[in-house]
């Protein structure tokens, strides 16, 4: 099938764009390929710490030059998609063992979660952990002792995190191992229905934890389609997961032939073999693009138009709101799973998952497939489907040609709507995103009038004390990263829903974040300049009116005196101490806009 004419030019674009910055890392990753494989410049001194503590594998890391995996995990057991990597270590080290290979954990990087910290403190600290993460990851590899490293994280900031650090050490090979989601437990319907109640005070708080620990109940990610469910899509499209690997449930058999497997292929792709596939081949401007198309195609997380700009720019890559809004132009919107419909990730695995998806976008034009991956050269391999054969042996068979369920998975060419799940907003007050895949077509464009707020609890107050009902813009500023590290404002869905559901036309503007599982609000978020460095949010005063205007991709207040007029200036002295602020204050000063990624690692 013919390439999209528009995806052809904006991936042309980026690479015109990035032809500097990308040649200067690639001749920075070939330089250091050449000098080969990282143990051969180690000292015997060296080496012996690194070795000292192998037990069996001591003789074989001294003595041979088989290949040696660095394992970087995001292991704990507080975070119900990172307790399974408990494990895996285990079964990494048998299967490299297997293959005449070692591995080691080379380090931990941390990751929170972001649905244990929403609406509180700790929720400051959530973007600025990706930079964290990949500084950790850094450290973790630093001791150059490892032919390929494998990557084990799957939730919001700790997937973006891994990607600029292997992009980083793009000179080494590198697989992503994903844990899989968890069952299915409480529909996410009825979980957001308990919510709504909850905040209207018609359900009590019992009724509140039964219905979230019913719905969060096991090992495994969240079931909803939210930032890390979006990261495993974003892998799986981009060639960083062995095919078929992101929607397979912790606890299985197949799961742990995946986890064998991704060990396998990443003992494989050494340069110390026949088949070097080194990360920096894998992160060019066609898999981002690819990446993107996939983010659009599927509804997915907002978060990940910040994560994936500062994630290219690792790799060299430059990438600008524009090619976002460009690639969900002519993306057509494939999949309804929660909060974009009631299904969740293991019902739209089953209705034929990603294999489907890659197939149908190949086809239409819309994917590149001039790719490497870690499964080799293009991506057919990608549109087969992971099973295990009567030997209990991982095997690949034609994958599903048609969706097993239209009102979850839907051909490109017969989509839910023609268009990505994403939109640019722009106007007279900065520059935003909203995520329309949820909201209904009669709220796609909202005027009126503002109420005005510095944080969410002031906007639940204001909701409980009745003077939200009616219909109106809430705004919530001094939400951005340099003010308090733009935490996500997802505690306060269920409040707005409520309004909604009282027949009022409400919507949200923020320079903060929404989470993944953004829903039926209108949220214009990412706001940029933000309110804090003296974007346009900062001079809004209460009754000004707002339009957005999601179909036409604007953002403006009718208020005409903006520049006339003195910005609020609000006390932010408190953000920087408490559950551990104090450390990030170099962050809060150095962290870049919104609007490219907001990045503290360059």
């Amino acid at each position: 099938m013919q390439m999209n004419d528009t995806i052809r030019r904006v991936t042309e674009r980026i690479a015109q764009r990035s032809r500097d910055s990308r040649q200067g890392y690639m001749d920075k990753m070939r330089r250091a390929a050449e000098d080969g494989p990282r143990r051969a410049h180690l000292s015997c001194g060296n080496q012996a710490h690194a070795y000292a503590a192998a037990g069996p594998d001591k003789d074989r890391l001294a003595g041979t030059r088989a290949p040696n995996l660095g394992i970087v995990t995001a292991y704990n057991d507080m975070l119900s998609a990172h307790q399974p990597f408990e494990h895996f270590p285990d079964q990494i080290r048998a299967a490299a063992r297997a293959a005449g290979a070692t591995a080691q954990v080379a380090g931990g990087v941390p990751a929170m979660c972001d649905g244990v910290t929403q609406g509180q403190t700790g929720m400051e600290l959530s973007l600025f952990s990706r930079d964290v993460i990949a500084l950790s990851a850094a450290v973790a590899l630093s001791h150059n002792t490892f032919d390929a490293a494998l990557y084990l994280g799957v939730c919001d900031k700790i997937v973006p995190g891994l990607v600029i650090a292997a992009a980083t050490f793009g000179y080494i090979p590198g697989v992503f191992l994903p844990a899989g989601p968890m069952t299915s437990g409480l529909p996410n319907d009825e979980k957001s229905r308990v919510r709504q109640e909850f905040a209207a005070g018609r359900a009590s708080r019992d009724a509140l934890m039964r219905a979230e620990m019913a719905s969060y109940h096991g090992p495994g990610t969240c079931t909803f389609y939210g930032t890390a469910n979006s990261n495993q899509m974003l892998m799986e499209f981009m060639g960083l997961h062995l095919p078929g690997a992101s929607f397979v449930n912790p606890g299985t058999p197949l799961r742990d032939a995946l986890t064998r497997a991704g060990t396998e292929t990443a003992l494989s792709m050494t340069a110390l073999g026949t088949s070097y596939r080194p990360v920096c081949d894998i992160l060019n401007e066609r898999a981002f693009v690819n990446g993107i198309v996939g983010l659009m195609a599927t509804g997915g997380s907002t978060n990940l138009v910040m994560h994936l700009p500062v994630m290219a720019r690792a790799a060299g890559i430059e990438l600008t709101q524009d090619d976002f809004a460009d690639i969900s132009a002519v993306t057509p919107l494939m999949a309804r799973v929660y909060p974009n419909g009631l299904a969740d990730v293991n019902h739209f695995h089953a209705a034929g998952g990603l294999g489907y998806m890659i197939a149908e976008l190949r086809a239409a034009g819309l994917m590149h497939d001039d790719v490497t991956t870690v499964a080799g050269r293009g991506l057919d391999a990608y549109t087969q489907e992971a099973q295990l054969d009567d030997a209990g042996r991982l095997s690949y068979v034609e994958g599903p040609r048609q969706s097993h369920n239209d009102r979850i998975l839907r051909p490109a060419a017969d989509p839910f709507q023609p268009s990505g799940g994403l939109r640019r907003l722009a106007g007279n007050l900065g520059d935003g995103i909203i995520k329309t895949s949820a909201v209904a077509e009669d709220l796609m464009q909202i005027e009126a009038p503002a109420r005005i707020f510095h944080d969410q609890d002031a906007v639940k107050a204001a909701f409980k004390a009745g003077e939200l009902d009616r219909d109106t813009v809430v705004v919530v500023r001094f939400q951005g990263p340099q003010a308090n590290g733009m935490p996500e404002l997802h505690g306060l869905t269920p409040t707005l829903s409520v309004l909604l559901d009282r027949g009022h036309r409400v919507a949200l503007v923020t320079d903060g974040r929404m989470s993944g599982a953004s829903g039926k609000v209108p949220a214009a978020i990412h706001v940029s300049p933000e309110a804090g460095a003296g974007g346009a949010l900062a001079r809004l005063r209460d009754g000004d009116v707002i339009r957005l205007d999601a179909r036409a991709g604007t953002l403006d207040t009718l208020a005409g005196d903006l520049d006339a007029r003195t910005p609020a200036a609000p006390d932010l002295a408190g953000n920087g101490t408490g559950v551990g602020r104090e450390l990030f204050e170099v962050f809060r000063n150095s962290v870049g806009p919104a609007s490219t990624g907001a990045g503290v690692v360059r």
